[in-house]
């Protein structure tokens, strides 16, 4: 995992693992997300996506943990509504603070309120 550089493009609304580094490495795979704005600040992952040939290499794991490492720097909640994401924070509770229900909630209607977003 040493050769894997993961980026936040949040113009595009994704966090991306590269291997290879520099300008010419490849996707291995990506968290998908958008930033809530109301009734609170929140980072919401929809999709976390790994990339056949680099399935098993603990990538996707990598990528939830930066995800909240950026949350917590920022001083705003992640309110996952990618099932890969929920799991990985359920099974790292200290390092994946829950986030309030009212943020969840405002999450699923500010992504159905934008179906072709994702």
């Amino acid at each position: 995992m040493s050769d894997i550089e993961i980026r936040d493009d949040r113009a595009a609304g994704r966090l991306e693992a590269v291997v290879g580094g520099g300008a010419d490495g490849e996707v291995a795979g990506r968290i998908e997300y958008f930033v809530l704005e109301a009734p609170g600040h929140a980072l919401v992952p929809v999709h976390t996506i790994v990339e056949p040939a680099h399935e098993g290499k603990g990538i996707a794991g990598a990528l939830a943990r930066e995800l909240y490492l950026i949350a917590a720097r920022e001083g705003v909640a992640v309110a996952p509504l990618c099932p890969y994401v929920t799991k990985w924070a359920e099974r790292h509770p200290d390092q994946a603070p829950p986030a309030a229900p009212e943020l969840r909630r405002a999450a699923k209607e500010w992504l159905a309120a934008h179906p072709g977003r994702f």
